[in-house]
């Protein structure tokens, strides 16, 4: 029993083989957290669509643009440029397949041409030309 506790040669590989464990294990959970929040969010990127359905120019200075909401996940809209430019709007949030009409406050001229820049909080953007009609 004395030899067996004096033979430390078996000692060195077992602990450096924990230590590998331990430090793979690590590794390995901090790659699953990772890929776990990195998916999440492009999961939500990716289920976030809406469509453009209407745009009024309306008496008054607005800009009235009727979304619908096609994507998986809830919409809240963050900006809207008019050719090129921030405008102000009413804010408007849409659950999925949800509707409703974004207004933004823009003074346009009768047979204009206007590109219209719908952006959400997550980035996604729907950009089109549309002509004010009098």
């Amino acid at each position: 029993m004395k030899s067996m506790l004096r033979n430390k040669k078996a000692i060195t590989p077992v602990l450096s083989n924990v230590l590998l464990m331990l430090i793979a294990v690590a590794g390995m959970s901090i790659a699953i957290t990772a890929t776990y929040v990195i998916t999440t969010n492009f999961h939500d990127i990716m289920g976030e669509r809406f469509i453009v359905e209407d745009v009024w120019f309306t008496t008054g200075g607005e800009i009235a643009v009727y979304l619908r909401n096609t994507g998986k996940v809830s919409i809240r809209f963050s900006a809207v440029y008019v050719n090129d430019t921030v405008q102000t709007f009413t804010s408007l949030e849409l659950d999925v397949a949800g509707h409703g009409w974004l207004n933004v406050t823009y003074a346009w001229t009768a047979s204009s041409l206007y590109y219209i820049n719908v952006a959400t909080s997550r980035g996604t953007q729907v950009a089109g030309y549309y002509r004010a009609q009098s």
